[in-house]
């Protein structure tokens, strides 16, 4: 198993599978409520990237609708994109990046680290020149708060995310600060004479400099003695298009992100 990262350069939408009232959602985790990006979309974006028609049925297999050949599987195997750290607005440090121990430990389970890290609550890694921390809606006393030195294998490329003040919360107290974090654009319809159309909807994103990841790997049907080409080929694509653009809303420059091993 291969972990690839994804530092968001814009806001990020992905749909959710429902709509409620006027608020246009983003695809969450069933058990936690936290925003991720469905394998089906990271697949699909590299899989159009990819120009040479053999390359893709050998890392990706055959597309659905081609009635002219039976399906096939691909030799690569993509997981979901999974949240590491978020940005929050500070009143008093400017931008925090936030996480939690579920979020942590599930990174350091998939990615293999050892020795493993020890995850708690309330871990702040800056100081607090006035013993608080005030987020955007909450604030955090630094009596409540233990030093955390920096891990270096929970803050991968720190030259490409810049991230240096981070803060591992609860995992009760990190969801409603990410849902209150998460970006909310107003969006209108107007018809031919410039007019509204309607009502008002919102519409939801991860935002910009929050760090994410992705898992791969080869799949079981893989001729064993291709596995390193496979690899080596998928891997070449990773650094080829180190630039992505996910989901919806290219043409306003949303859903890009910069991708590193």
């Amino acid at each position: 198993m291969k972990v690839q990262h994804l530092y968001l350069l814009s806001p990020l939408h992905t749909g959710g599978t429902t709509q409620e009232g006027n608020l246009l959602g983003i695809a969450r985790e069933s058990h936690t409520n936290f925003p991720y990006i469905p394998s089906s979309t990271i697949r699909g974006k590299l899989r159009s990237s990819v120009q040479d028609e053999a390359l893709k049925f050998q890392l990706f297999g055959t597309e659905l609708g081609n009635a002219a050949t039976n399906l096939e599987q691909g030799a690569i195997w993509i997981g979901d994109g999974s949240l590491l750290w978020i940005p929050i607005p500070s009143l008093s440090h400017g931008v925090i990046w936030v996480s939690c121990p579920l979020l942590l430990n599930r990174y350091i389970r998939l990615k293999g680290i050892t020795p493993k890290p020890q995850i708690e609550a309330n871990l702040c890694s800056f100081h607090q020149p006035n013993g608080q921390i005030y987020l955007k809606d909450a604030i955090f006393k630094g009596s409540e708060l233990k030093n955390w030195p920096k891990q270096d294998d929970l803050l991968p490329n720190p030259e490409t995310t810049g991230i240096d003040r981070v803060l591992v919360l609860s995992d009760q107290h990190c969801a409603t600060v990410i849902q209150m974090g998460l970006w909310r654009q107003v969006k209108i319809k107007l018809d031919e004479h410039k007019t509204v159309d309607g009502g008002f909807r919102y519409e939801e994103a991860i935002p910009p400099d929050s760090l994410m990841y992705f898992t791969w790997g080869i799949t079981s049907q893989t001729d064993k003695s291709k596995e390193d080409k496979t690899k080596s080929d998928f891997q070449k694509l990773l650094t080829e298009y180190s630039t992505l653009q996910i989901g919806g809303q290219e043409s306003l420059g949303r859903g890009f992100v910069e991708s590193f091993t």
